[in-house]
């Protein structure tokens, strides 16, 4: 009996932690049109999202408005830029649409577990619209890894993992958003 009692309370926690991690915005998710979808992540309190998969490979971010940018692929590309926390179960900051190389007010917000409300505003809270994007359970067959960070090496989490008291190892979108940062602040030092 008290095995049976035991092996009921493991499962119920498991699963309260399961449920728990499906109401957060964290992970993948298919955009409206179904051409890509996108990885969130909380990097240092914020949400961002990249292109962690595209319908047609190889996109490039041939509408940017910086010509330095008009040859990085989109796959990898960062595009929820620092969803800030506005307030419960919604984070407000830019989104960046390689469409027409614009970058709009954006908030997300869950709708239910397996839907995320994204509006896209001209100017903040003026003139926007509402997409509904679904949450990804399992990556699609033919998803192409995501190319490599060009940024500083990390150690393997093994390593990590293995050191006492250490952060854990900061996951793909945060290193990406890491990299565009560094590179964004390379091109200023320039100019």
């Amino acid at each position: 009996m008290k095995t049976l009692f035991a092996s009921a309370a493991i499962l119920t926690l498991t699963a309260g932690t399961a449920l728990a991690a499906d109401n957060s915005v964290i992970g993948d998710w298919l955009v409206k049109d179904g051409y890509a979808n996108i990885r969130i992540d909380n990097c240092d309190g914020k949400m961002w999202g990249i292109v962690a998969w595209e319908k047609v490979p190889g996109g490039l971010d041939t509408e940017n408005p910086d010509p330095a940018r008009k040859t990085r692929l989109t796959l990898g590309m960062p595009v929820l830029l620092g969803l800030a926390p506005k307030e419960p179960n919604k984070w407000q900051g830019s989104i960046y649409n390689s469409q027409n190389g614009k970058t709009y007010s954006a908030s997300i917000s869950l709708a239910d577990e397996n839907t995320l409300d994204l509006e896209g505003c001209l100017f903040t809270n003026f003139m926007c619209m509402t997409q509904q994007w679904t949450r990804v359970r399992i990556p699609p067959q033919n998803a192409l890894p995501l190319p490599a960070v060009k940024g500083p090496a990390t150690p393997p989490a093994k390593q990590v993992a293995a050191k006492k008291g250490a952060a854990p190892a900061a996951s793909d979108v945060c290193l990406r958003v890491a990299e565009e940062a560094a590179a964004l602040e390379k091109t200023s030092a320039k100019k």
